[in-house]
């Protein structure tokens, strides 16, 4: 393919692209196949000589879509959000373009630049306090990582390092082993699973701490476990808030939490993938207050402040400390400009070595939007679960099971576990709708979350008559 091609077969492709985009609601919202369709639909081995593209673009709908689960359809109601957007996008094709691989400043002084300025921007509009903006000789500062789950393993990994620093000043006889061996993380009950993972690959002991009726962990809850811990001889080291939970979009009292953490030398890292867009709004930022007492921050713009995914906004208050757990330095790697001051090598940030041009895409979203546009986003996605949770408070066969802060409702049919087990079954077996559980107080939960860009009230309308009509053929069946 050359330029000539290129050119003609791209204006394609971002044709396709926009039909797919303004047509996605006529396609079933969840694929009606079974594992190992794909393998049937095409060759065994690579072609020996070269296809036409034509045909390559014949079995994108041939043999991709009738296999896709389209996150961005209005019918499309699990997980959290995917963010997309027009401006993003054509941000992701720049980033194709250039190609660079931004592990150093040296690599590509634009990609680093840009990224530092970016988070900078991102941290004000969110009002962190100002020891996590860089500026221009701050000590803390921001950094994107492909996920929540590789902020969460970073921050941990670097607060494991400090902590090992920290137990061998104070008792030098102690040797790294045996301090690994002692040392004890915290989380919710109700905390994304990438946490525990994060102890599993980091090798260190967690503990969950029990949540109160509002799924939110609360000062004397891990209180009490530090000292346990503490009497029986461990080294408490880390707590991971959660600011809106993936079960429930319960918010970890971190007021509170966080002047525990400090006194008891514990790194605290908020993961607020989700529920941090919101805070660029006034009305939910008090939610976020206590991240003074943080060491780390998180949330994705990937999720719900339409940045196309991988974009997940680190900041760190002492960035010393998260390059003094990563920091390698090969010759290879090394440059004139690197002892300067003025230059952030992000390589030593993140766990792998390559990184993509990213903050492009939040420089176009941010610029294209405005904090006007992304404030009114969220605060429609808010008022559309409102909406449908009224839905659901009005019709006395079904409750409401959680707090609805944000664009997340959980919901349930009055009745058994098996009960709603089955009318999710009925719903995702439709592919009208596309919805996933959870589980509260030891409950089968169904979640509704307000995800696609596009989504109206019509669509929230439609998603609550197609859920009754299957709740009432289901009651029919099975009385209760």
């Amino acid at each position: 393919m050359d330029a000539a091609e290129f050119r003609r077969r791209g204006k394609e492709m971002v044709d396709y692209v926009a039909d797919y985009l303004e047509n996605i609601e006529e396609r079933p919202v969840y694929p009606d196949l079974e594992p190992g369709y794909l393998r049937y639909l095409i060759p065994t081995e690579a072609p020996l000589e070269p296809e036409s593209y034509d045909d390559i673009i014949k079995d994108v709908e041939r043999v991709i879509m009738p296999g896709v689960t389209h996150w961005h359809s209005p019918r499309f109601f699990a997980y959290f959000p995917a963010a997309s957007s027009y401006p993003a996008m054509l941000a992701d094709m720049l980033c194709g373009a250039i190609g660079c691989i931004g592990f150093s400043w040296a690599a590509s002084p634009a990609c680093t630049e840009l990224e530092t300025v970016m988070l900078d921007w991102l941290g004000k509009l969110l009002q962190l306090p100002e020891c996590f903006i860089a500026g221009t000789d701050g000590h803390g500062g921001g950094v994107i990582q492909g996920t929540a789950s590789e902020a969460t393993l970073v921050s941990l990994l670097a607060a494991r390092c400090k902590g090992v620093r920290r137990v061998q000043t104070l008792h030098p006889e102690m040797s790294e082993a045996e301090i690994l061996s002692k040392l004890v993380a915290y989380t919710s009950e109700q905390a994304h699973s990438s946490v525990e993972r994060a102890a599993l690959i980091g090798a260190v002991m967690m503990r969950k701490v029990p949540t109160d009726d509002q799924y939110a962990v609360r000062e004397d809850m891990l209180k009490k476990m530090v000292e346990e811990d503490k009497l029986a001889g461990l080294i408490p080291f880390y707590f991971c808030a959660t600011l809106g939970t993936t079960p429930s979009c319960a918010f970890d009292h971190i007021t509170k939490l966080g002047p525990l953490c400090n006194k008891e030398n514990m790194w605290m890292h908020i993961d607020a993938a989700y529920a941090g867009s919101a805070f660029i709004c006034p009305e939910f930022r008090p939610l976020l207050n206590g991240v003074e007492y943080a060491d780390s921050f998180n949330f994705n713009p990937h999720k719900w402040l339409l940045v196309n995914f991988d974009c997940s906004t680190m900041w760190v208050k002492k960035r010393t400390d998260i390059i003094g757990a990563f920091k390698m330095e090969p010759l290879y790697l090394k440059h004139e400009n690197q002892e300067s001051g003025l230059v952030t090598d992000y390589r030593h940030w993140q766990i792998p070595l390559g990184r993509r041009f990213r903050s492009l895409k939040i420089w176009f979203v941010l610029r294209m939007y405005g904090l006007q546009g992304l404030q009114a986003h969220i605060r429609k996605q808010v008022a559309l679960a409102k909406e449908f949770e009224s839905l659901v408070r009005a019709d006395k066969r079904f409750e409401v099971c959680a707090e609805v802060v944000m664009g997340l409702v959980c919901f349930r049919l009055k009745g058994s576990d098996e009960l709603n087990e089955n009318l999710l079954k009925r719903i995702n077996k439709s592919r009208e709708i596309h919805l996933v559980p959870s589980q509260l107080s030891g409950r089968y939960v169904l979640r509704l979350a307000v995800c696609a860009r596009t989504i109206e009230s019509r669509h929230i309308q439609e998603a609550w008559r197609h859920i009754t009509q299957l709740a009432f053929e289901l009651l029919q069946e099975h009385p209760q």
